[in-house]
């Protein structure tokens, strides 16, 4: 079939706006929208009408007629007039309800909108009614469409090129700063803002400061005496240190805070830090100074913690980020004894450990929140240098995920090697702390 019969078809069975006529042979033809491909449909058929009924054939006016009424096409209508024939009235879009005539109100609805925000990139999403998008499927089996294109992509491509030009912000259709969600059929705007990423590294100066913020076990956060009220159990976190000054720079509601795994609370993590991504939730500002930034930050930690090199990042840094949690880690500990013990007693730790495959089973400590399993872990060099006769310093460079407290103490058992059975005698970490995450590749 023609695609000028097929037009004709339609138009006689339906009431068609130019963009759902046009809609229909999108794919036909080069850089030109929808709205204008149904008028020079319509035009071409309109010649059609006319030339037919200057011949007095039927099927001109019959043609034009349903142009003028169907297809709403004024050229039409004015024709039929001068011949003195009735043009019948205008029907609404079969399709679209009319829906395309509100696209300069819907983007004037959605700049008031976005004017409270900081954003360089943005999608329009469109919402459509599940009749309306039933009703199209409907008409394009009928008519057995091969070439067109769906009303919700129109929507989107048209409504995103006017409000490109209004804003001066570009459409993107990856990764968008906000999502503008349209409901042409009820004239409902709302924005879905994506979420600003910095990353960085953090330094833990001090202990009893856990990485995340801990909610009271007892109230659940409602705050109790146990807690005094603050429904937290440690007043402060390395992830609160962090997100005021964020949220306060970014406007934003909320915060998540990921990071290359964690240290123990009363451990600090020092040398080049650990890395993490803060993801600041609904942001209206995303200039921001991020070395302002890092400087309140660190003014407002007291010294207890230090970000390093803050920058913008997106949503695949933190994907990679969650898989550095077993990266590379070089630990600190000072180890207590039971009793003294040799020098001799001390090169046997470092060449039992050194190179050594380390089973431990999850320490009872964090039985509460981890699976009952062992696990392999490697450790790929040890070093211990005394510090009193009962007293040693050792450090260790291992694969993450190592609790190196209970390759300490041996964790009753739980844990094979550790110093306590290398040496037969209690073996307790009195202090403890992270010098390295050591990450492959670059961290981008």
């Amino acid at each position: 079939m023609e695609i000028l019969e097929k037009a004709q078809k339609m138009l006689e069975k339906y009431p068609l706006c130019n963009h759902c006529l046009g809609r229909q042979f999108a794919l036909l033809g080069y850089g030109l929208e929808n709205e204008k491909r149904g008028e020079a449909l319509k035009l071409l058929l309109t010649m059609k009408g006319h030339q037919l009924a200057l011949s007095e054939e039927k099927t001109g006016f019959s043609i034009l007629k349903t142009l003028a009424s169907n297809g709403a096409f004024d050229m039409a209508a004015e024709i039929l007039r001068r011949m003195k024939k009735k043009a019948g009235e205008k029907h609404v879009c079969h399709l679209c309800e009319g829906s395309f005539e509100l696209i300069d109100k819907l983007v004037n609805r959605s700049r008031r909108k976005l004017k409270d925000y900081e954003y360089t990139t943005f999608l329009v999403g469109v919402e459509l009614p599940i009749e309306i998008e039933e009703r199209e499927d409907e008409f394009r089996a009928e008519f057995e469409i091969a070439h067109g294109e769906s009303m919700r992509n129109e929507f989107s491509r048209s409504m995103g090129k006017k409000l490109s030009e209004a804003t001066g912000k570009l459409a993107e259709y990856k990764r968008p700063d906000l999502v503008v969600l349209v409901n042409p059929f009820t004239e409902q705007v709302t924005l879905q803002v994506n979420p600003l990423y910095i990353a960085g590294r953090y330094r833990k100066l001090t202990r009893r400061i856990p990485q995340s913020k801990w909610v009271c076990v007892k109230c659940r956060g409602k705050g109790c005496p146990r807690c005094n009220w603050t429904g937290k159990m440690y007043p402060e976190s390395v992830e609160e240190i962090v997100a005021g000054p964020t949220l306060e720079k970014t406007s934003g509601e909320d915060v998540s805070f990921h990071a290359a795994g964690r240290e123990d609370i009363d451990a600090r993590m020092l040398g080049r830090g650990r890395p993490f991504v803060i993801e600041v939730k609904k942001p209206k500002k995303r200039f921001i100074n991020l070395r302002e930034l890092a400087k309140t930050i660190n003014n407002q930690a007291q010294g207890k913690v230090k970000v390093l090199g803050l920058r913008f990042g997106d949503k695949d840094l933190v994907r990679r980020l969650k898989k550095t949690e077993a990266a590379e880690k070089l630990y600190k500990a000072v180890v207590e004894f039971g009793r003294e013990v040799s020098d001799k007693e001390l090169e046997t730790v470092e060449k039992t450990l050194t190179n050594a495959v380390v089973h431990q089973k999850t320490p009872r400590r964090v039985l509460h929140r981890r699976a009952d399993m062992v696990r392999e872990k490697y450790i790929y060099e040890a070093k211990i240098k005394r510090l009193a006769p009962n007293g040693a310093e050792l450090r260790i460079r291992c694969q993450g995920g190592l609790y190196i407290k209970e390759l300490i103490t041996g964790d009753e058992g739980r844990t094979d090697p550790s110093l306590a059975k290398i040496l037969s005698t209690k073996a307790e970490p009195i202090t403890l702390d992270v010098l390295n995450v050591i990450l492959k590749g670059p961290e981008k």
